[in-house]
């Protein structure tokens, strides 16, 4: 491309980038609402959100009681959605829908509230309240909407984040698990445990997780995590307390094996229920 065929491009392009500044301005000074309605539209439909955002931000308490009014609080939620902002997103959704509960949009609104705290959770180990207001938000959904195409999404989603949810609990339970495990300060209990408050701890989180959540992806790391703490209860038990607590190991064991018969962990667990067999023996013979 010579210099000439380069400098005519070049023209042509900063023409349309001040024509549309230009234009830009020219609406955001107007005061024919009509005029920055139509607008607004116009940029939302060619994906120029922040333009769309800005001049609909100043529009819709105007347009308030018109026409306009709903389609214009529905783009500004859709424009902060598109950029990603999803906290405002869920805001001016939940505006809407709470504005027009039986609007053009509602369902829409409502299922994009839920997706929108859905896209902003953080990751486990940080604290998941969203988290539970996403699910709250997008089972309300699905109770006002049992038959929308988008259900199953919503669905999914509300599997996602109880995935979530089970992964910061089973943080918390593998942390009670490696304090009882490396505590190096051994101390008799009041039940009769040396170190073992952590690993009771981890027990009652695990059975928690497994009783609030049957259909959790970490089904089986939880399962493990929980024989594994019923074992190292009994191990480190006193002498009263520790048949009763090695045959709770060996029930968990049968759980463990029907429930996971080709898990990758059976040879570990068939260790411990070899460990946990002797134990009774030998407190028996």
């Amino acid at each position: 491309m010579n210099k000439m065929k380069k400098y005519i491009i070049l023209t042509l392009l900063l023409g349309a980038f001040f024509t549309s500044c230009g234009e830009y301005n020219k609406v955001m000074k107007s005061t024919d609402y009509e005029y920055q309605y139509e607008a607004a539209k116009s940029y939302f439909g060619a994906g120029e959100h922040m333009k769309a955002a800005t001049i609909l931000e100043g529009l819709i308490t105007i347009l308030k009681g018109t026409n306009n009014a709903e389609e214009s609080l529905y783009m500004l939620a859709m424009c902060n959605y598109n950029m990603k902002d999803y906290v405002t997103a869920s805001h001016y959704f939940t505006n809407y829908y709470n504005t027009y509960p039986s609007g053009k949009f509602t369902e829409l609104a409502r299922f994009h509230s839920g997706k929108a705290l859905f896209l902003d959770t953080p990751e486990p180990r940080l604290d998941q309240s969203s988290t539970y207001s996403a699910i709250q938000e997008l089972q309300i959904f699905m109770e006002y909407f049992p038959q929308s195409e988008r259900k199953t999404e919503a669905q999914l989603m509300i599997f996602a984040l109880q995935d979530k949810l089970v992964e910061k609990d089973y943080l918390s339970a593998k942390l009670y698990y490696d304090l009882g495990a490396y505590n190096g300060n051994a101390s008799m209990t009041a039940d009769g445990l040396i170190n073992g408050n952590n690993f009771q701890a981890c027990i009652t989180t695990a059975e928690n997780i497994l009783k609030d959540y049957p259909y959790s992806n970490m089904r089986e790391e939880v399962s493990i995590l929980l024989l594994r703490a019923k074992y190292k209860l009994g191990s480190e038990s006193v002498l009263e307390k520790k048949e009763e607590r090695m045959r709770e190991a060996i029930d968990e064991y049968y759980s463990f094996k029907n429930e996971f018969p080709e898990s990758k962990y059976m040879k570990e667990v068939e260790n411990i229920y070899k460990d946990a067999r002797k134990y009774v023996k030998e407190l028996n013979e």
